[in-house]
């Protein structure tokens, strides 16, 4: 098989398993969060007769219901449990928080019951083993990428990987499908990450793969194997008790600390014996990493574990922490520690020449010394005295080339890799940090721990060509400056020195006072170069003094902080500029913020379009007005959302660049209404008058045409009423007339039985149309907000008179039923009169066209009320409309049919202003085509006798 086509294989292989494996654990996790699975909290273990109470933890449920170690469970809820098995099933059919009965036995003697509710188990540890897996999963991905060809990468993310199903996946009690799944693959990581573990500490660094080091590795993973069989088997085929349960998972957490602890003790082995560099500083962290992982975790969890000893929870899942320790310190191993040849080759020859020749003269010192007591008081030894010379000297071997190693890294080291931490320390502390005065202050910080000096300041200039100032200081208190013009850097320098700043003769005295009051011996510049021209300009200037010690710094020190100064300085324009930049962002946000209140608060629609007529802007007064959302809106072109009559004259005034008024426009809306609006297109334009779009104002001036058209329709009504009331005055002239005539023909005719009954029709007919005349007069006439004493009946009546003739020619009967003897009411006559007419006018209304139209009208006293009913069979009024018929404007008769009158909207509006100023109540009941009651009730006047009250019957007028 090729190697590519291999490796693609393996790649997509692992992709695929490592998908499966995130999948299912985040699928575990969602189900363990939202099942729960109910615990008594009592370790039990089967005995003959019942479960004893091996471990009853403190403030568990069975503890609280007074349950001991030792308690013998034989029932619960009266169903024996003779097995654990049982004993959970029971739990589990309660469920969380439910109670069960169990019937406990006691020093085999005293036999009780107690009642013990269900908590949900404890499954907190969970999540920290989760947190392990993650990590462990995370650093095996990044090592995978990032040294894909490293020597046991992939075993490593192999191990991650198992590692990763082993601490994520945990079963949640359901054992469904998906909680086999997980189950199973459990014990299948169980079994192989530690055999991967111990396989990686054996063949970490070996190239050599002969066919016994495969067989050797393969039987690593026998042990692992097993384990699995056992458990597979005892959850299958056995009916295992939790004895045997028990056993098992202590079999299974000792392979897993035994290949642990044996992984650390080779790789610490091969550590103590490694003699390549590389391969001994990889090992040296693995080792040490193992260790601070496998210590704990085998120390306070596994030996207590398995010796039944009661471990606290809190050091269980601290344990348990410890091991993300692994997979860190084996990242930065293999990620980190890649050979530095030439340094490490160079030292090690160093060591090992300086070594080698001062064992060569211990040697030959101890040969000598040797040699001389052999001669002179041991003569009989001879050569084995020189044999034990020999053995002294390679057993000192080791020891003296570690020490001579260790000062020779320190030799070559210590410096450089002190100002290699420095210069790594600041450059995370510059390019994470963008606020100046946490900057500054941190750089001031660093550099008198790192340098250990008594005095640092820093001086910073805000702007291009602004002065320097103080921004940041260390063992400066309350030190005037001046003058810090002094800091000038002429040429190539980079640094200005002051040996003794208090006597700076080559200053003015000004800068002599603020050099000695700052006391600092070195100033640095921290140039930043100006765009476009590439000319330096400094942006700060370091200010340091001596060390703790008194000494000036070195000149090696210099030149690292002079390599510093050029990052302090970008780090210092960078975070200028983002202040600069926030403080414009803010006030930019500000000044929208407030120009978006301004369009958004103005109560005339606003909208904008871009040079491709494409909705760019829509305030709320267009969603509310337009009956558009905003969202459905922008970015729309316009004949997406206007009529085809807005888009003409649009597109007519567009390529004018003055600003155009449609007056009276009409505007259909997509609710089906049409808007009368005032609009205004003008041109949207630059600072630089370059036409960018066009801004539109819709002015709705609906409401106010209709209420000019509505104030016109008063204006005419009001002449119309002064014309009838002229009229009604004018006709009761020849009534009278007439009617003074015809009582004289009367008198003349004496009992002429052919004239008399003609004569009376005559004078009763003008005494009806006198009534209707002086009607129309009173109700013509302007009404006062006087209030007194009136009968309802008398109003109705009055009413009924003005409104015969049209009730007749619309064919509308009326059934009219007023109560005898009812109380009084307190209100005016004139309002009253108009509610009446009001409804009864909408009744007609509503029966227009109607073949058989009625108009009953009834009044009756209930309790201390009057009531009023005025009822039609006509249209009646749409469930939708009850609420909206009192506003002003409503009407559904906007286009009447021929012959009926158009409608106001004020009507209803006025007619339940005059029932609140009459404290009266009105109420509506209608059922769309069967028709409408209206109902109004007015306060009776107690202690109010009614005179000359006249009794009404039932009339009905065809």
């Amino acid at each position: 098989m090729p190697k590519a086509f291999q490796v693609r294989i393996t790649a997509i292989a692992l992709a695929l398993l490592t998908a499966a494996a995130c999948a299912l654990g985040v699928v575990n996790f969602l189900r363990e969060i939202h099942f729960e699975l109910p615990t008594d909290g009592v370790s039990w273990m089967e005995i003959q007769g019942g479960l004893k109470a091996e471990r009853v933890p403190a403030n568990s449920p069975a503890q609280r219901a007074g349950i001991r170690p030792g308690d013998v469970l034989i029932a619960v809820d009266e169903h024996p449990t003779p097995r654990v098995a049982t004993l959970n099933r029971q739990i589990w059919r309660h469920g969380v928080w439910s109670r069960g009965t169990y019937s406990i036995v006691r020093n085999a003697k005293a036999h009780f019951d107690v009642q013990v509710i269900f908590e949900p188990t404890d499954r907190s540890i969970n999540q920290g083993m989760r947190l392990i897996g993650l990590v462990y999963l995370g650093i095996g991905l990044y090592v995978l990428f990032r040294r894909w060809t490293a020597p046991g990468s992939m075993h490593f993310y192999l191990f991650c990987l198992a590692s990763f199903v082993l601490y994520d996946f945990k079963y949640t009690g359901e054992l469904n499908n998906l909680d086999w799944t997980i189950f199973y693959a459990n014990l299948l990581a169980q079994a192989l990450q530690p055999a991967l573990f111990l396989h990686f500490a054996v063949s970490f660094g070996r190239i050599s793969n002969s066919l016994p080091r495969r067989i050797l590795s393969a039987a690593l993973y026998i042990p692992g194997f097993v384990v699995a069989a056992l458990q597979i088997i005892a959850f299958t085929t056995w009916s295992a008790t939790e004895q045997l349960h028990h056993r098992l998972d202590q079999i299974a957490i000792g392979y897993l600390s035994a290949f642990y602890v044996t992984a650390a003790i080779v790789f610490y082995t091969r550590y103590r014996r490694a003699r390549s560099g590389l391969e001994r500083q990889q090992l040296k962290w693995l080792s040490r990493g193992a260790l601070i992982a496998v210590i704990p975790f085998t120390l306070l969890y596994t030996i207590p574990y398995m010796a039944d000893w009661d471990i606290w929870p809190i050091v269980a899942k601290l344990s348990g922490l410890s091991l993300v320790f692994l997979p860190l310190t084996f990242s930065w191993a293999i990620v980190r520690y890649r050979l530095m040849d030439v340094d490490l080759i160079f030292k090690r020859g160093v060591t090992y020449t300086l070594a080698t020749a001062g064992l060569v003269g211990l040697y030959f010192a101890v040969i000598a010394v040797a040699a001389e007591l052999v001669h002179t008081r041991l003569p009989s030894l001879r050569a084995w005295g020189l044999v034990a010379a020999i053995v002294v000297t390679s057993l000192i071997f080791d020891p003296l080339k570690n020490t001579i190693q260790a000062r020779v890294d320190k030799l070559f080291d210590r410096r450089r890799f002190d100002y290699r931490s420095t210069l790594v320390d600041f450059g995370r502390s510059l390019s994470s940090q963008t606020d100046i005065n946490l900057l500054t202050r941190s750089i001031v910080e660093r550099l008198q721990q790192t340098l250990l000096v008594t005095r640092v300041a820093l001086f910073t200039s805000s702007e291009p060509g602004a002065p320097l100032h103080l921004a940041a200081s260390h063992g400066l208190n309350d030190v005037p400056v001046n003058d810090l013009s002094f800091l000038h850097f002429y040429g190539q320098a980079r640094h200005l020195f002051l040996e003794t700043p208090q006597h700076a003769m080559h200053l003015t005295e000004e800068q002599q006072a603020t050099a000695a009051a700052l006391d600092l011996n070195y100033y640095l510049a921290c140039t930043v170069g100006e765009p476009g021209t590439g000319a330096q300009r400094t942006i700060a200037v370091i200010g340091l003094g001596r060390t703790s010690r008194g000494d000036f710094l070195s000149s090696e020190d210099i030149e690292v902080l002079e390599s510093l100064a050029g990052y302090i300085g970008i780090a210092i324009q960078n975070a200028q500029l983002y202040t600069r930049l926030q403080r414009q962002v803010t006030e930019f946000e500000r000044l929208k913020e407030f120009n978006e209140n301004i369009v958004e608060s103005i109560h005339i629609g606003i909208f904008a379009v871009d040079l491709e007529d494409r909705i760019e802007s829509w305030n709320a007064e267009m969603e509310v007005m337009y009956a558009t959302p905003r969202a459905a809106a922008l970015r729309r072109p316009l004949n997406e959302v206007f009529s085809p009559e807005f888009l003409g004259e649009f597109e007519r005034l567009k390529t004018e660049a003055t600003t155009h008024t449609l007056y009276k426009f009409r505007l259909p809306t997509p609710s089906g209404e049409v808007r009368t609006a005032n609009i205004a297109i003008a041109p949207l334009l630059t600072r630089d008058f370059v036409p960018v779009g066009r801004i539109v104002l819709v002015d709705d001036i609906t409401d106010r045409v209709n209420m000019e058209g509505q104030l016109a329709q008063a204006e005419k009504l009001s002449s119309i009423g002064l014309l009838a009331a002229g009229i009604a005055h004018e006709v009761n002239t020849p009534l009278a007339v007439i009617s003074s005539y015809a009582q004289m023909l009367t008198k003349h005719a004496g009992a002429d039985p052919r004239l008399s009954p003609i004569l009376e029709k005559i004078t009763q007919q003008t005494f009806r149309a006198s009534e209707i005349a002086n009607g129309l007069l009173n109700f013509s006439r302007t009404s006062t907000t006087e209030f007194t004493h009136l009968d309802i009946n008398l109003v109705i009546r009055d009413t009924l008179a003005l409104l015969e003739h049209q009730m007749k020619t619309s064919r509308i009967k009326l059934d009219v039923e007023l109560a005898p003897n009812l109380p009084l009411i307190r209100g005016n006559q004139g309002k009253l009169q108009q509610v009446a007419l009001n409804l009864m006018m909408n009744a007609k209304d509503a029966m227009f066209n109607r073949a058989e139209g009625y108009l009953r009208v009834q009044t009756e006293a209930v309790g201390n009320n009057v009531v009023l009913r005025i009822g039609d069979n006509g249209s009646g009024i749409e469930p939708s409309h009850l609420h909206k018929i009192y506003d002003p404007f409503f009407t559904t008769k906007l286009q009447p049919a021929v012959g009926q009158r158009k409608g106001t909207g004020l009507g209803l509006s006025v007619t339940y202003g005059i029932m609140q100023e009459h404290n009266g109540k009105i109420d509506v009941e209608s059922e769309p085509g069967v028709g409408t009651v209206f109902i109004l009730e007015f306060p009776a006047l107690a202690d109010v006798t009614r005179l000359g009250n006249e009794a009404s019957g039932r009339t009905i007028h065809a």
